[in-house]
C-alpha cells in the first residue's frame, strides 16, 4: 500500500475535500454514529480544519488518488498545545500503518510550529472500555492505572504511539460516557 501525505487547505481539489468528508461519516459511523452523521456536518468539520492556523493532512493513494485517511490539530495555548482533531482511516485500511504514518506526520508538522504538547480526547460512548459507567468522581486515579480495553476502543492505538492517560472528563457524552484525555510530550 503507497501513499503520501499532504496538507488540506480550502484551495485543495474539491474531490478531495469531499473525499475526506465522507471519511469521516463512514469511519466514525460505527462506535461515534452522532459525530458526522451526514455530509454536511462532515463538510462543515473539514472547512473548519482546513483554514491557515490549523494543521489537516491526508494520506492518498498513490496509484487512484482517495483519501485513504485524514487527521487535523487545532493550536491551544498559544501554540505550545495542540489538539489531535480528528484523526479518520478508511475502514477497509485500518491496520496497514496509515493512522500511524498520520500521527507521525502530524507530530513533525506541531514541532515545526514549535508545539510542546500534543493532546486528544477519545470518547467511551458505548462502554468499550472499563471506564464507562465506573464512578469517575472517585478513585479517579485508580480506575484510569486499572483501565480494560472491552472492545477494540482506540486508546490503546495512541498508548503504541507514546500517548499517555492525562484524565478523564466523566460523563462527556451523557451518563457514564466519558472521554479519555490523552497527551504526548514533543520535546526531550
Amino acid at each position: 500500500m503507497n501513499f503520501f501525505i499532504l496538507s488540506l487547505t480550502p484551495q485543495s481539489d474539491p474531490n478531495l475535500l469531499e473525499q475526506a468528508a465522507n471519511l469521516l461519516t463512514i469511519g466514525f459511523r460505527k462506535h461515534w454514529p452522532e459525530s458526522w452523521a451526514d455530509s454536511e456536518s462532515a463538510m462543515e468539520e473539514v472547512e473548519e480544519m482546513t483554514v491557515p492556523e490549523r494543521i489537516c493532512r491526508a494520506a492518498i493513494d498513490d496509484e487512484t488518488g482517495k483519501v485513504f485517511g485524514w487527521i487535523g490539530g487545532i493550536p491551544e495555548y498559544d501554540g505550545k498545545v495542540w489538539e489531535l482533531h480528528p484523526l479518520v482511516v478508511h475502514p477497509d485500511h485500518q491496520r496497514n500503518g496509515i493512522g500511524r504514518a498520520l500521527v507521525a506526520d502530524f507530530e513533525a508538522q506541531v514541532c515545526a510550529r514549535g508545539g510542546l504538547t500534543i493532546t486528544l480526547g477519545t470518547d467511551d460512548e458505548d462502554e468499550m472500555t472499563s471506564l464507562a459507567f465506573a464512578n469517575l468522581y472517585e478513585n479517579t486515579w485508580d480506575h484510569i492505572k486499572n483501565i480494560r480495553n472491552l472492545k477494540g476502543h482506540p486508546y490503546e492505538f495512541y498508548q503504541k504511539l507514546g500517548y499517555a492517560i492525562t484524565g478523564v472528563v466523566p460523563d462527556a457524552n451523557g451518563p457514564g460516557k466519558p472521554d479519555i484525555l490523552m497527551s504526548k510530550r514533543m520535546f526531550k
